[in-house]
C-alpha cells in the first residue's frame, strides 16, 4: 500500500514505524508532510522515506493519507488538501477530538476512518479504537484494521461516540497509571528503599499484574480477592485505599475526562 502521513509528531512517527516494522509498506511508497524541516531531515535519515513540507504532494498517487496534525492545525491543513484528493483515497485520522463530520465537511470526502490510539504504541503496546464511514470498503478496513493493529491492538467500533469514550479511558489511561507508578515509588522511597529499587519493583509489578490479567481469564475483583489474604498487609493497603474512596476517584477523573473529550468535539 501507498501511504502518506500528514504530521510527523510522535504519534504520527510510531505509526509510521509500526508499518515499516510489518512490511505493511515500503520506504519507497511512504511520504511524510510536516512543518518542521528539523523533523523531516530526521524522519528521511531514519526510516529512508519520502518527505516534503507541500501537503498536496505528498498525498499524490497515495492510497491511504494518514491525519497526525495537532488539532488546531486542521482547518488550515484540510483546505489544502480537499481539492487534491481522489474518492479511492482513504482518510485516516488519529487527532484527537476531531470528530468524522468536521474531517468529511472540510474535505468533501467520503471514505473516512476515525481512530484513537495511545502513547503506549509508540512501544508496539498501544490500544486503538476505531470506526469508519459507511463509503469506506471492506478493503480499506482491513488496511486500517492493519495499520492500528501493527502498534498494538486495536478495536472497530459502529458507533464513533465510543471513541469519546475510549478517549477517557485508553486515551488518556496511560497517565493514570503513571500517577500510580508515580505514588507507588515516591511511597516506597518514604518507607525507606532506594529510588532504583523502588521504580524497578514498581514497574515490574505493574507490568507482571497487566499480564497476569490478561493471561489468567479471571475478573481483576477476582484475583484481587485471591491475593488478599484476611488481616494480611494487602488487607490493610485496601482498607486504606476504600477508605479514602478511590473507586469514586477514578470514576470522577474517568467522567471529567470523557465530558472534556466530548467538549473539544464540537
Amino acid at each position: 500500500m501507498k501511504i502518506a502521513f500528514i504530521g510527523g509528531g510522535n504519534m504520527g512517527e510510531a505509526m509510521l514505524a509500526a508499518v515499516l516494522a510489518r512490511a505493511l509498506a515500503q520506504p519507497e511508497s511512504i511520504s511524510v508532510s510536516d512543518v518542521s524541516h528539523k523533523r523531516l531531515e530526521h524522519l528521511k535519515k531514519q526510516y529512508s522515506v519520502t518527505v516534503t513540507p507541500d501537503n498536496p504532494e505528498a498525498i499524490s498517487d497515495k492510497d491511504i493519507i494518514i491525519l497526525a496534525v495537532k488539532p488546531q492545525n486542521l482547518a488550515e491543513v484540510m483546505a489544502e488538501l480537499k481539492d487534491n484528493l481522489n474518492p479511492a483515497q482513504l482518510i485516516l485520522s488519529i487527532i484527537a477530538g476531531a470528530k468524522i463530520s468536521t474531517i468529511f465537511l472540510g474535505l468533501t470526502h467520503n471514505a473516512v476512518v476515525r481512530a484513537m490510539p495511545n502513547a503506549p504504541a509508540r512501544v508496539g503496546e498501544g490500544m486503538s479504537v476505531w470506526t469508519a464511514t459507511s463509503d469506506v470498503t471492506d478493503q480499506q478496513k482491513q488496511a486500517a484494521k492493519s495499520i492500528l493493529g501493527a502498534m498494538g491492538r486495536e478495536l472497530y467500533v459502529d458507533d464513533e461516540a465510543y471513541l469519546d469514550m475510549a478517549t477517557a479511558i485508553s486515551g488518556s489511561g496511560p497517565a493514570y497509571f503513571f500517577l500510580m507508578v508515580e505514588a507507588l515509588v515516591d511511597a516506597a522511597i518514604e518507607i525507606g528503599l532506594p529510588r532504583e529499587m523502588a521504580q524497578e519493583l514498581v514497574l515490574q509489578t505493574m507490568l507482571g499484574s497487566g499480564k497476569f490479567i490478561r493471561q489468567s481469564g479471571a475478573s481483576p475483583a477476582e484475583l484481587r480477592r485471591k491475593v488478599t489474604s484476611p488481616g494480611g498487609t494487602t488487607a490493610a493497603a485496601l482498607a486504606q485505599f476504600e477508605k479514602g474512596g478511590f473507586g469514586g476517584l477514578v470514576r470522577r477523573a474517568v467522567k471529567a475526562a470523557y465530558e472534556r473529550a466530548k467538549e473539544l468535539g464540537k
